[in-house]
């Protein structure tokens, strides 16, 4: 008897009618509709006039703006077309809202990134005004078609991905612009203080951070195979955990509510202590490596915190370097949690 994989609601080949040909052609037709609409914007903004590469009035800041737009609606279009007619819960509409805002915001980073690059390389530089409008048409176009294929292709790994490009860029885009040049001094979370835009990016890219954490969190557990009954769901309120309290760390900055923005980022560091090393007991079959890989990044961190008590490192590195563990651990989650629920569907026996 054949057995069929469980499918998240990010699986769409549960939809006969969404063939890769059908996509690919929708997806040439988002960026023909993205490359049309900003083309004719750009024309009444910039009148055929020359403008700089970067920076203020720029064709790198005009096309970055035009494509977090793109983004943004594309990605909510593809992921109507290939969720319609589904039952939408209201936690899929934070999801959706919460993915949506992230690839735009990717887009408007990278974008603005590729923009200061090439500022550099042609310094004092002026684009011609016809070029002003292909340009900016362009970045709308391949910014449209890419935002598609995510849409209608998201999986745990995708989903995964753009959490990671998502906070990373967030992060460095909030440390280039923060008024204060030495906050490294301080912490990480003194990026979210002062209420200017790099405070601002800093705490949103936290809050839209920890609501991807709870999508990955609920999608990820589902399907697992394991001899704990109550196993999965306690692995999943671990990371929803997790994802809230990262939020939260965002909701109440520093500077103004000290006390509660410590003892979120404290229970966050808790959450994940207790998930790795209850991980084995609560998802059995999890791969013996990936279970130990985590208690080596708990250990890590312990080591760094001791490091920071004594006055050897910094609050920030030590921050930095957790974080950047505890994503990882996520990530390598979802992919051998993946890998479990597949062998579990190819062969049946072994998750008896």
């Amino acid at each position: 008897m054949s057995t069929t994989p469980p499918t998240s609601r990010f699986d769409i080949t549960s939809r006969d009618d969404a063939t890769e040909r059908s996509l690919e052609s929708l997806a040439l037709g988002a960026g023909a509709a993205g490359f049309v609409v900003v083309g004719l914007v750009a024309v009444v903004v910039f009148r055929f006039g020359e403008a700089p590469i970067a920076g203020p009035g720029s064709v790198g800041q005009f096309s970055a703006i035009a494509a977090a737009v793109v983004a943004i609606l594309v990605f909510i279009a593809g992921r109507w077309l290939v969720r319609r007619g589904a039952r939408v819960r209201p936690l899929d509409v934070v999801d959706l809202v919460a993915l949506a805002f992230a690839h735009g915001i990717i887009a408007l980073l990278s974008w603005t990134l590729v923009a200061d690059i090439l500022e550099q390389g042609f310094l004092g530089a002026e684009v011609y005004g016809l070029a002003v409008i292909v340009l900016a048409a362009g970045v709308a176009a391949v910014t449209g078609y890419i935002v598609f294929h995510s849409a209608v292709h998201m999986d745990l790994q995708l989903l995964a991905v753009v959490l990671a490009v998502f906070l990373v860029e967030g992060i460095i885009a909030s440390m280039l612009t923060a008024s204060d040049p030495l906050w490294w001094k301080d912490n990480l979370s003194a990026l979210g203080m002062n209420n200017d835009l790099s405070s601002m990016t800093f705490n949103i890219t936290l809050i839209v951070a920890g609501i991807l954490v709870t999508t990955l969190a609920r999608a990820a557990t589902a399907g697992i195979p394991t001899s704990n009954p109550r196993g999965i769901g306690r692995v999943r309120v671990s990371l929803v955990v997790v994802g809230v309290f990262l939020g939260l760390v965002g909701v109440f900055p520093v500077d103004d509510f000290f006390a509660l923005h410590t003892g979120v980022a404290s229970g966050m560091a808790v959450a994940f202590g207790v998930l790795v090393l209850r991980l084995r007991a609560w998802i059995p079959g999890m791969p013996r490596p990936f279970v130990l890989l985590g208690l080596v990044f708990v250990a890590t961190i312990v080591v760094l915190a001791v490091f920071f008590a004594i006055g050897y490192y910094t609050l920030t590195a030590v921050e930095l370097v957790a974080g950047m563990l505890v994503f990882t651990w996520i990530v390598l989650f979802i992919r051998n949690a993946a890998a479990l629920a597949q062998d579990a569907v190819r062969l049946p026996e072994a998750a008896e």
